[in-house]
Parts: structure tokens; sequence; C-alpha cells
């Protein structure tokens, strides 16, 4: 994909476009108005180069792994998938057919090479490409041999020996948990649990509860503490590596697994003791960040901006309190208006990126203030501007409100439970799943509802009295019939009387039918009729191919839901009929798209097709002028704005 100056300069002067704000002040920036200076400094990076981070290195390098999981984060905040066309892209220029990648070898036992794996599964997720599954499948054959402390944890390289640094956790850890999640390595929890544990116990500091860069089993190094095996300093790009390591890890674990408390209490502990040594005048943090006054340190780019975005998610993800939101706040207000500014062609620029710093080698590093200190600081570095592009999804990209702030989304898989899948050794549920990222799931629409601050849930049993008590909303979608399931789940009474005393109650009920012949309409009307809506056997907008003209759904000015969002596409829906307590919320002609209802406490969606997954909002196939990812944030803003709080 190839960016002219043109379009950069253009791309980095553009107010505020992201899906999520919805009219909301950007969280974050405190500069001029509206301008998202993330995604003019993804625009940037995409013109500079232009055809792939590939043409930059000489090897197979885990800096163009954190850019792309910049580009990625941008991706799902906004549903653009210019992002995700540059992530593959990319990465195609090192992956081969055979799913060997070119430059990695995995004898090295790098540690840092494992980072670019993230990548891989995204794409295979998205894609199903057999390619990357073996491309993962290799890094991941190397954590299998990797050379461990007497204790487990991964060296962070084979030629530092019994060392083990911050930086590694976040080049290891977080792809180690998302492919044990994906592929069943259940007992892979255990291990990556104790690895975070045992590097925060040895390097701890017990006053200030900050972490030293890194730590030396052996206690040989020269730059090795001989009572603790640590380092001298708490370098601030370490520990922001760790922070990110923590939170993204969390994406992946199981929700009854108890490293997932050790791994929230980690966090918690650490993300009070950077708080502690967080600038106040400018929200940043030093180099070397607990001594802000000896001369020569400085306000450093990527370490601010890894912490910011360690704990804006942490937020988002209900790991940490709410009330550090002012101080993520306020250290992306100084990130922008400290290190991001326009070069003298128009294009966004980081500045204030420390280079490298390392421990050992050769020449010889020998972790000392001085040391950090002589190691250059550049503009535009790979790690400042992929952790910046994190820090700005978050900030700039995301809900400035959190209306889901201790609340629970649940998506169905008893009426909907289609056999899972399998895909090259790789069994998953399908249709409608939180995990799933390819055409079929919900994962951005999960992502929408997290980025308000919601969890996510599955509910796999028949809904009953006690297990909907547990959520706030409660979706609904394209029950099987005998089409799908040869034992399908259908609509009772019993369920149609449990789901609407919960409603009554305050839950929120999302219906998401399909047209006639793909959904079991006639039981999943019980529920339905229970509200006054009826999803009918006549449908409208069968799209042939790619005649998305056909699928176009306009929404008209003042509708209560859909405040911004004018254009949607949705193809093959049931046409609803309304009657008291429901009314018509979109319509197409005079046919009814869309419905709400008002029972109790509660409130009812209904939607004749499900509409507000992947292939629908994730950019990657409908084109850019329908709105639907816009919509799904509207959506789910209303949704979260209703019923009440258990």
């Amino acid at each position: 994909m190839k960016f002219s100056r043109t379009l950069i300069a253009i791309s980095t002067l553009v107010t505020v476009n992201s899906y999520a704000q919805q009219g909301t002040a950007v969280s974050g920036v405190a500069t001029t108005a509206k301008q998202n200076w993330s995604q003019g400094m993804a625009a940037s990076v995409m013109g500079w180069w232009n055809d792939t981070l590939a043409k930059k290195p000489a090897h197979w390098s885990y800096d163009m792994g954190v850019v792309l999981k910049g580009m990625e984060a941008l991706w799902k905040a906004t549903g653009d998938a210019t992002y995700f066309k540059y992530i593959q892209k990319s990465m195609d220029a090192w992956v081969n057919e055979d799913g060997t990648v070119r430059g990695y070898d995995p004898h090295e036992f790098n540690i840092d090479n494992v980072n670019d794996g993230k990548l891989l599964l995204t794409l295979y997720r998205a894609t199903e490409k057999v390619k990357y599954k073996k491309a993962a499948d290799l890094l991941r054959s190397q954590l299998q041999n990797h050379p461990r402390t007497k204790e487990g944890s991964f060296w962070h390289k084979k030629v530092y020996p019994w060392q083990v640094w911050l930086d590694g956790l976040y080049m290891g850890q977080p792809f180690y948990a998302e492919y044990a999640m994906l592929f069943g390595e259940d007992t892979a929890f255990n291990d990556i649990t104790r690895q975070f544990a045992a590097i925060e116990r040895h390097t701890r500091d017990p006053k200030t509860g900050l972490l030293y860069h890194g730590w030396d089993e052996s206690k040989e190094q020269k730059w090795a503490n001989k009572q603790t095996g640590n380092s001298p300093h708490f370098w601030g790009r370490a520990l922001g590596w760790y922070g990110m390591a923590l939170v993204d890890a969390l994406d992946y674990f199981p929700t009854n697994h108890p490293g997932r408390d050790t791994l929230v209490g980690i966090l918690n502990r650490f993300t009070k003791a950077v708080i502690n040594v967080q600038d106040a005048k400018t929200g940043l943090w030093y180099d070397i960040v607990d001594m802000p006054t000896t001369p020569k340190n400085y306000l450093e780019a990527s370490a601010s901006s890894m912490l910011v975005y360690t704990i804006a998610k942490g937020i988002r993800k209900g790991y940490l309190p709410a009330t550090y939101w002012a101080n993520a706040k306020k250290g992306y207000e100084g990130i922008v208006k400290t290190f991001v500014d326009k070069n003298d062609k128009g294009e966004v620029q980081l500045k204030g990126t420390v280079k490298v710093s390392g421990l050992g080698g050769n020449p010889y590093r020998d972790g000392s203030f001085e040391y950090y200190m002589g190691e250059p600081v550049i503009v535009n570095d790979w790690k400042g501007i992929g952790a910046y592009l994190l820090a700005g999804a978050e900030m700039e990209n995301m809900p400035a409100e959190m209306p889901g702030k201790g609340k629970t989304v649940t998506v169905d898989y008893y009426f909907n439970h289609e056999d899972k899948k399998e895909l090259n050794g790789f069994q998953y549920p399908t249709h409608y799943t939180w995990n799933e990222m390819s055409n079929n799931g919900f994962s951005l629409l999960g992502d929408i509802f997290s980025s308000y601050g919601a969890k996510l849930s599955t509910l796999e049993a028949a809904p009953t009295a006690a297990n909907l008590a547990k959520t706030d909303v409660y979706i609904i979608c394209d029950p099987d019939g005998l089409k799908d399931n040869k034992n399908p789940n259908y609509v009772n009474e019993e369920h149609v009387k449990a789901i609407t005393a919960w409603v009554q109650k305050g839950g929120v009920l999302i219906l998401m039918a399909n047209d006639s012949a793909n959904c079991d309409l006639v039981h999943f009307n019980k529920l339905a009729n229970a509200f006054g809506i009826t999803f009918s056997n006549r449908g409208r907008n069968f799209v042939q191919g790619s005649q998305y003209e056909t699928g176009v759904v306009s929404i008209a000015a003042g509708n209560e839901v859909f405040k911004q969002t004018k254009k949607v596409y949705l193809k093959e829906i049931s046409i609803l009929e309304t009657k008291t307590p429901a009314k018509p919320l979109v319509k197409a002609d005079n046919d009814i798209v869309m419905a709400t209802a008002k029972l109790g406490k509660g409130t009812v969606f209904a939607v004749g097709d499900p509409w507000l997954y992947n292939e629908y909002t994730d950019g990657r196939k409908i084109p850019a002028e329908y709105e639907n990812a816009k919509a799904a944030y509207e959506l789910a803003k209303w949704v979260l704005q209703q019923g009440v709080k258990k």
C-alpha cells in the first residue's frame, strides 16, 4: 500500500474520525482541537515504509512487531482495514507459503524473536490461512525448547545465560498465552503465571515497589548485585515492557484460572509504584524513573507511552481502579505536548525515544546510570512509535466514557451452538462468538463493548434466573435449526419465562435473527413475541455478490440510538413486525429493520440480521462508506446505558 506525500499531509491534518468518540471530547489530547495524532502517526509510518516494514530491517525484528501491534490496536478501535492490510502485507514479506519465516532461526533462542508471533496469530485468526498457523507453530517450538533458569523462567537470550530482563516478558508471554488459549494448552497458564510472579519476586524493590531492569540468577554478571542478582537501576522502558506484558497476557487467561488473580495483583502493585514516580508537571516518566533531578536524566517517550497504555487498558479491562484514569490522561497529554509534532513535510513524528538500552554484551553494558545516559535518543524509533500507537489507540480512538464499568455482556452459545470448527488443528466454537476473529465472529463487537469498560462472558447453558442474574446484557444471535445443528436447542416457554423476568428486573436483551432460510424463527419468535416483536418470513436486502448497494439501510436524523450513523449495510434481513410495547427504530422503505421495546426496568433491541459480526464491522470486506463499525459503537453505548446496575 503506497501513500503519497500529499495523502500523508492530509491524513495528519484530518479531524478525529474515530468511531469510538461519538461526539465526545478526545480523552487525552490537549493540543489542536480534534486532531487525531495517532492516526496521523500511523499514516506517516505507512508513507515512510510504504510497501512493508520488511524493507527496513535486515532480520526478523521484534520492534517491527511493536509497530504492527499498534496498527492492530488502531484497526480494532476504528474498523479501518487499512491498518489490517498493512499488517498483512508487512508480515507476508517474511512468511513463506510453507510457514517458514525468512531471517528467523529458532535455535538462536532469542526471546525477542517471538514477539512478531502475535501478528501471526492475529492474521491466522482473521484469515484462517494455514501458513500463519505453521509460522506460529515454529515460534511456539522455540518456547518448547528455550533455555530456562533453574526455577523455570525463559532466559532473555542464549547468549545471555541465566538472565531474565523485564523486556522479555513482553516479547514472549502474551504470544505464549494467546497460543495456549487458541490451541487448548491449559497447563501453559500455570507456567506463564510462574514466570510473571518469579521476576516480580526477584526484581521488586521493597521500598519503592519498582522492578529492576534485569536479574541474573547466577549473579556472575558484572552488572548484577552479588546478593540479589539485580541490575542497578529502574529503567523506564523495561517497566513499560513489563506493564504491557501483563495487560496483554491477561486478555487470554481463562476467567477461572487462579493465575488471573495473581497477574491482576501484580499489575496493581506495579501500577501503584510507577504512578508514584510519574512526573507531576508533565505526566511523563524519566528514563531512569526514580532519579528525576539527577543531571542528564530526561523524560522518555517510549516508556511514557507504554505506561499510559498499561494504565488505560488496565482500567478498561477492570483490572485497575478508575481513579488511575487521571494519570493516564495526564500522561497522554504530556506525550502529545512534549514528543509529538510534524516535520517540515507535514508528517507526524515522535521524538524522545532512547534507541536501545541493554545489559552485558560486547561492548559491555554495565547498567550504570552513566551507561543509560550515554545511549542515543532519536526521532521515530520503531519501539517508540509502536508504543505511541498503542497509547493513542487507547486514549484518542476509544471512548472517553465507560458506561460499561461493572457490567457484563454475555453472548449466547446455547441456542446458537454450531459444532466446533476444525481448522489445521485449531478447534473452536464458531459463529457469533467473542474469540472468533474470522468473518463469522463477534470479536470486534466484543472489543467495542470492552472499550466501554464492560466485561465479556459466554453462556453455554440454557438461560435461567440464576445464570442470567450474573449478566447485564444478553445477546442471542441466529438460533440453530436442523440445518445448523443435528440436535438444536430450541427456545421454549421455560426460557421465555426466565428471560422475560430478567428483562423486567433491568436486563438488556439483544435479539439478532437472520432470514427465514437461515434461522429458526418459529421458536425464536416465542421469545421475541413476549416483547411485541415478530421476525417475519418476509425478507429483503438479498445482496448478490458484491452488489453492496442492495444492502444499504439509511438511518434518518434524530434516531434515539444511532445519533451520528447515517448509512449501514445489512443483507438477507428478516423484516420485523411490532406491537406494544415494541416500536420501530430503523426502517428501510416501509419495512421495519430494527426495533426496541421497554418492559419493566429492562430494554430489548431487535434486528432481523446478525449484522454486527466481523464481516460487517472490521472493514476487510464491505466498502468503507457503510458505517457499521460506527453503528456498533453507538449501539453498544446505548445498550450499556439502559437497564439498571445489579
